[in-house]
């Protein structure tokens, strides 16, 4: 491969640790380089959580500040007990109460996105499992009226009855919500390649984003997961792997990364890593310039 030109990256960054406070999360993105950030606005493995404090409220945006990280590119991810496709009713009833919850929590802090994985069905079936989630979205959206965060509701990998995994599921559930200005999507690069889409060469690289443009739309990408993957193409397994580790490669990473559609979108990393010294972070984030021809601050 020839050496890349040298770019202007997009917004980079990765998900970070709300312990202690989610004014927190913004120091630590910035201690490894970052201009994007993910966070959880409550803890990730329970229904409900304590309010966000005042004090964290205020704190946040000044943080962010200090960090030199505009809120624009900043995402948050919904806890992973929430599935709106589930046939079970109390399992929807905590799902739409904690999707809300967390709406409001971001609508607080300011943060335009939070991520969604659509849901399964469990066994009802595609067709239902997308009515239901786009019914409840669009019932969440409603009564959240103030509130300016989209749903972005993410690729998935495929497993078992998960929705999300072809682009014409995500397509199916956007286009039944009326407040198109509160939904969009959030492509995970390891999730659409355990799917089946290819993206290592700039001829499937092209054919994928040129069918989730027909199918979905560039435009309503409003933030990427970046991740490796574990496993190899179409095996609907969610294993993600650090960045050029695993069976997608780096060239994928400098064709995303380098695409001029995606210039302003916030990319961040959901590789595994060690919460107190970041250095994970610092190789994925090191990786990801250097395949693109961006020499590193000293």
């Amino acid at each position: 491969m020839s050496k890349p030109s040298p770019v202007q990256l997009p917004p980079l960054g990765s998900h970070m640790s709300i312990a202690g406070g989610v004014s927190l999360a913004p120091g630590r993105a910035a201690s490894v380089g970052c201009t994007a950030l993910q966070v959880f606005v409550k803890n990730n493995n329970r229904w409900v959580g304590p309010a966000t404090r005042p004090e964290e409220i205020k704190a946040f945006p000044e943080e962010l500040k200090k960090a030199g990280i505009s809120i624009k590119n900043v995402f948050a991810h919904t806890c992973y007990l929430i599935n709106l496709g589930s046939p079970k009713p109390e399992v929807v009833e905590k799902s739409v109460a904690a999707l809300k919850d967390e709406l409001v929590r971001c609508g607080e802090l300011g943060i335009p996105g939070l991520v969604l994985h659509p849901g399964a069905h469990l066994g009802t079936g595609r067709e239902a499992g997308i009515a239901q989630i786009a019914e409840l979205s669009q019932q969440i959206i409603d009564e959240t009226p103030d509130v300016k965060t989209r749903i972005l509701f993410e690729t998935t990998a495929g497993q078992g009855t998960t929705i999300g995994h072809e682009f014409q599921d995500l397509s199916d559930i956007i286009k039944k919500v009326a407040r198109a200005s509160r939904v969009g999507v959030c492509l995970d690069t390891c999730h659409i390649f355990s799917a089946g889409y290819d993206i290592r060469t700039p001829d499937t690289y092209n054919a994928t984003m040129k069918e989730f443009d027909r199918v979905v739309g560039l435009k309503k990408i409003k933030a990427f997961h970046l991740n490796d993957s574990k496993f190899d193409l179409g095996t609907r397994k969610d294993r993600h792997e650090h960045i050029g580790q695993g069976f997608i490669g780096e060239e994928a990473f400098r064709l995303l990364l380098t695409d001029p559609r995606f210039a302003k979108v916030p990319m961040c990393l959901e590789t595994h890593k060690d919460d107190k010294t970041l250095e994970e972070d610092r190789m994925n984030l090191a990786t990801l310039r250097r395949v693109c021809g961006v020499a590193e601050s000293k």
